[in-house]
């Protein structure tokens, strides 16, 4: 007799393979897109909360505090016994006036508080999945009921144009040195430069210093060390667009300590025993992201047990610098999707600005740059020509 066969059998289920956006997947897009959203969610609560009269210290733990909270409830599901990795990807910080970036202060170091007239820069980022999402944007602390004129409405609009361009000239084919030139040209309508070699780098899961980069008014010697690159399908990009008044970039280190570091791809048995403890709080912590003292148990340990590994290459400190005393500087970082559809902002827009709020004098003289702001990001969807239905024929 023939064996009969079991028609009922469970088979294993057969994974369909994800969609693919040329380097990126669906769930990738996902988890950057929601990371963007919840981003979204702390700029409405946190940026109103930054005025006049406000610690610095004050405001960063505060601006932490809201990104845990936003990623709390996201993404819990373990998979296949494994918690998704969530949090920060920039601890919050604040940098006002002159100082360019970085500044995220602990309880023991001198206190800044903000004062009336400031020009104010926030920097602060998500990650899911090791999925990052980081944004910045600049906010003036004018007086009630004006607008930001002058110097600051200068170089907060030079700034933000600046980013209008530099997102729409990172497109598929294009250089990064093709962002250099549109960034440098807008600087210099309003009277203002890019702050001599800032850096923004290509993202990848866990790694938002990749190889591929974008530097803002390089010097020859610094242009000649970094590679041309051209932007692909499926990349991501952290953009950062620094500048300040006048035409000199150039900065200088500031005396403040930071408190901001990151891993870096290294290996080292560290000899000392609080450097060691330091070094694997950090490891559980933060992860692959910069991360603050602040979040480290014992702040006097953590100053002392960064040192070694600073010193020996494992720890990558973010260094706060200035620009010339009375210069001001201005911040725009996005984070940018090259999908086949388009680019695609996965940071939100700027919630302070408005062009009905800083009333600069100056403006963009090239034809070609103004009408390539006034382009939509990503070109909308061409609707499909109806067909007509085929006529009837009478016997």
């Amino acid at each position: 007799m023939a064996d009969t066969v079991e028609l009922k059998k469970n088979l294993p289920p057969v994974e369909e393979p994800k969609k693919e956006e040329k380097g990126l997947s669906e769930d990738a897009i996902t988890k950057y897109t929601s990371a963007g959203q919840a981003l979204g969610e702390v700029l409405k609560k946190f940026i109103p909360t930054v005025t006049a009269g406000k610690k610095v210290l004050d405001l960063v733990i505060e601006g932490d505090k809201l990104v845990a909270e936003a990623v709390a409830p996201l993404w819990n599901k373990a998979k296949n016994g494994v918690k998704v990795s969530k949090g920060s990807a920039f601890p919050t910080s604040i940098s006002v006036n002159n100082v360019v970036s970085h500044v995220s202060p602990l309880p023991s170091d001198p206190e800044v508080v903000l004062k009336e007239g400031d020009v104010v820069k926030i920097m602060l980022g998500i990650h899911l999945d090791g999925y990052a999402v980081t944004h910045a944007e600049t906010v003036h602390l004018a007086k009630a009921d004006s607008k930001t004129s002058d110097l600051a409405a200068d170089v907060i609009q030079a700034a933000y144009d600046a980013a209008q361009v530099a997102m729409r000239t990172i497109k598929v084919g294009n250089k990064n040195w093709d962002v250099t030139e549109a960034v440098e040209k807008v600087a210099k309508d309003y009277g203002c430069s890019g702050v001599e070699g800032m850096l923004s780098c290509q993202h990848l899961k866990d790694v938002t210093d990749g190889k591929k980069r974008i530097l803002l008014n390089p010097s020859p010697e610094l242009k000649r060390d970094h590679e041309t690159a051209t932007f692909e399908e499926g990349e991501v990009y952290g953009v950062d667009i620094l500048l300040v008044t006048g035409p000199d970039g150039k900065a200088k280190p500031d005396p403040s300590r930071t408190s901001i570091y990151k891993k870096a791809d290294i290996n080292y048995q560290l000899k000392m025993k609080t450097s060691r403890a330091v070094f694997s709080e950090i490891q559980k912590k933060a992860g692959a992201f910069p991360f603050t003292l602040r979040a480290l148990e014992d702040e006097k340990r953590a100053r002392m047990g960064v040192q070694e590994a600073v010193a020996h290459g494992l720890l990558k400190p973010y260094d706060i610098v200035q620009t010339a005393p009375g210069t001001l500087v201005a911040e725009f970082f996005f984070t940018i999707a090259l999908l086949p559809a388009g680019p695609l902002l996965l940071s939100p827009q700027p919630f302070w600005y408005s062009a009905d709020k800083v009333k600069s004098e100056k403006s963009i003289s090239d034809e070609a740059t103004k009408n390539l702001i006034a382009q939509p990001l990503r070109a909308p969807k061409k609707k499909k020509a109806k067909t007509a239905a085929p006529a009837e024929t009478k016997a």
